[in-house]
């Protein structure tokens, strides 16, 4: 399949890097105790240090809210993801495990404080473009309602839209059944490429410790609007 970048989007924010992970031949199950216990403790300290500093204050959450405001959305009405998971957290409203594709994509959202989804490839029919949603673009997410895209980053197949840093959809959701995957990284704008790509390797070899089978990045950019995944 081809994943491209629309190119309107660089147009409103020439900075804007999407980081592209596609996993093949894994294996989702219930998540290890290790990576239970890691993101059990990640957690209690992340809320230690948000009871002293807002999670507004974070770099990387207050560089997609920056994001978020440049096309034309309100931050404050539609959280991005990795900012909803850490306002849980200075809740102690702790994520509970899911499963190990699911858990490891949150705790990459909240380390490197930016938004990813992970979705199954098999239900994803056809390209990929990355586009800025209008009044029509929405669909049912995993928060167990419909989700309006408008003026929000989507990913969109020949089907609609399933994915984008504000939540996620129902029809890609990632289960135990999955056994190839994309994983969509809204990378901080302040990062370089060289920056974006080891952080993708590194969150590559994690999850495929984890989860098993192989796995493969691209970076999207305003130099570099369309790559394919194979």
């Amino acid at each position: 399949m081809n994943i491209s970048l629309h190119s309107a989007l660089l147009q409103q924010n020439s900075q804007l890097k999407i980081g592209i992970i596609h996993y093949t031949k894994i294996v989702v199950s219930e998540s290890p105790q290790m990576i239970k216990g890691r993101t059990q403790l990640y957690q209690e300290n992340l809320y230690l240090e948000l009871s002293e500093n807002p999670v507004t204050e974070r770099p990387g959450i207050a560089e997609w809210r920056k994001v978020w405001k440049s096309f034309g959305a309100d931050p404050n009405r539609y959280r991005h993801s990795a900012e909803s998971l850490m306002r849980r957290i200075a809740k102690q409203n702790y994520l509970i495990p899911f499963n190990s594709g699911v858990d490891l994509n949150n705790f990459f959202s909240l380390q490197y404080e930016i938004p990813i989804g992970i979705y199954d490839a098999e239900k994803i029919e056809g390209d990929i473009q990355i586009s800025l949603g209008d009044e029509e673009t929405g669909y049912e997410g995993i928060n167990g309602r419909y989700n309006s895209l408008n003026k929000i980053l989507f990913s969109g197949d020949k089907k609609g839209a399933f994915g984008s840093p504000f939540v996620d959809s129902v029809r890609t959701a990632i289960t135990e059944e999955t056994k190839e995957a994309l994983q969509i990284f809204y990378l901080r704008l302040s990062l370089d490429e060289s920056e974006c790509r080891q952080l993708l390797a590194t969150a590559g070899k994690m999850f495929t410790q984890v989860n098993g089978g192989d796995f493969k990045t691209a970076l999207l950019t305003e130099n570099n609007l369309e790559v394919t995944v194979e």
